[in-house]
């Protein structure tokens, strides 16, 4: 994953959310996470971003299980064709 991939994951999360200031992202310390690009767009948007600590695996768990679920009910029971199909789907689920 790129800085520039997380960046377009945030804008697509973002796209019906007519106000983002204060919306809390938190993400683990991924290096696309932590670049300037990636910063940048967060602060442009008024969106704090919080990290877990390093070496502590609790403070990601709402995530890491949403993620669990994602995989379980959508990611594992389907094939894509292609990356857009994929995308398109995951969207859908969320």
């Amino acid at each position: 994953m790129t800085a520039e991939l997380a960046v377009q994951d945030v804008k697509n999360a973002c796209f019906n959310v007519r106000d983002t200031e204060g919306i809390v992202l938190h993400s683990d310390l991924g290096i696309q996470y932590t670049s300037q690009a990636f910063e940048k767009y967060l602060d442009s948007k008024g969106i704090q971003h919080s990290f877990s600590r390093k070496g502590n695996p609790y403070d990601n768990t709402c995530i890491e299980s949403f993620h669990s679920v994602l995989k379980k009910e959508e990611i594992y029971l389907h094939t894509y064709q292609d990356s857009r199909e994929a995308r398109r789907a995951i969207f859908e689920y969320i």
